[in-house]
């Protein structure tokens, strides 16, 4: 009689977490704003000089303003070099591979698991490995061969990301234009970045990856569509998150489908801002401020933000109009990856019992 009570405990929690806001670690509008500035900047510039779809590669580096962002500024400016280095590779990764789909799918698996226990043993912290999962989809997705040539240049690709990477960091150190921001003495690099160290609880978290990563690349190669494979994957990975705890997995799925299932309709509705190119440059950074306030707080709140920005950086780097086609896609890549990385969370359970 336990074992039911005790997953019926946790499917009460897991839905009571939609509707709750979490106590927010400190005010965090100084860590939204650099995100949004990271992003919004070489957007607005860019196509200010008629290149939007540049600006939106060179944006992509907006990613590693999420990383140590709690951090001091003195402790960031150790530790982002090696965050950024390893989006790189990842991009590179993905580009590199693009034209030739069997090893696309198996370097998905590879830079998934890879890029976890790189994020776990060296305890990285958020957002996890996820954002490199996904700069490898995207790269990939970006650089793909469309009538028998490359859409866009692996190289000019990755220069463009290298720019945003670098202004990203620039971004992330303008705290340390304080005083008492530079004061702050930082830890070596090897406390920051501690490790590499396993445990059984971070080894189990690379079994699950793999085993999401592996599952998840097989079906959407096999029955639903390869380019959209990282996706799945990527979905997966954030769902599993970074704790050891199996009944973690559970509630960040039911919030990952859910946030997802709403803002693929928000997305639909704010779609046509994406034709208005001043609106546009306006509504991605904008989003990516709100997402930064709310998802220490609010996981599937959050996702209700993250599915929109990520729908429209997707569909413009593509090329596709199909709104709507794009926001079904989505939810059901979510849904297939989170019910993966829910499923892998109970094969502790099960072993235990």
């Amino acid at each position: 009689m336990g074992e039911p009570r005790g997953a019926w405990q946790v499917l009460v929690d897991a839905l009571r977490s939609l509707v709750v806001l979490a106590p927010g670690p400190g005010r965090r509008h100084w860590i939204a704003l650099r995100a949004a500035l990271s992003m919004g900047v070489p957007l607005a510039l860019l196509t200010l000089l008629g290149r939007p779809d540049l600006g939106l590669q060179v944006s992509a580096g907006a990613f590693l303003a999420l990383f140590f962002a709690g951090s001091p500024a003195t402790e960031r400016a150790r530790a982002l070099p090696v965050i950024g280095a390893v989006l790189l590779a990842c991009a590179g990764a993905g580009a590199l591979v693009a034209p030739v789909p069997w090893l696309s799918a198996t370097g998905l698996v590879v830079v998934a698991v890879l890029a976890s226990t790189f994020a776990f043993a060296y305890r990285v912290g958020p957002p996890g490995p996820v954002f490199f999962v996904l700069v490898y989809g995207l790269a990939g997705q970006i650089t793909a061969v469309r009538d028998g040539a490359r859409a866009v240049e692996p190289l000019g690709l990755l220069a463009a990301l290298s720019c945003g990477l670098a202004f990203s960091y620039i971004v992330a150190l303008t705290p340390l234009a304080r005083a008492a921001e530079r004061r702050v003495h930082p830890r070596p690099l090897r406390e920051i970045l501690p490790g590499p160290w396993l445990g059984r609880g971070e080894w189990f978290l690379v079994l699950r990856v793999f085993l999401v990563a592996a599952i998840g690349t097989a079906v959407s190669v096999l029955w639903l569509d390869p380019a959209r494979a990282y996706w799945t994957v990527a979905a997966g990975v954030a769902v599993i998150g970074l704790s050891t705890v199996p009944n973690h997995s559970f509630a960040r799925g039911l919030h990952r489908t859910l946030g997802t299932l709403v803002g693929a309709a928000v997305y639909l509705v704010i779609a046509p801002l994406a034709d208005v190119p001043w609106a546009f440059v306006l509504l991605l950074p904008a989003l990516q401020f709100v997402i930064e306030l709310v998802v220490v707080r609010n996981y599937g709140l959050a996702l209700i933000f993250i599915t929109p920005l990520v729908l429209f950086i997707v569909g413009a780097a593509t090329g596709s109009a199909d709104h709507a086609a794009a926001a079904v896609e989505r939810f059901v890549d979510t849904a297939f990856g989170s019910a993966l990385a829910m499923a892998s969370g109970l094969l502790r359970e099960r072993r235990a019992t």
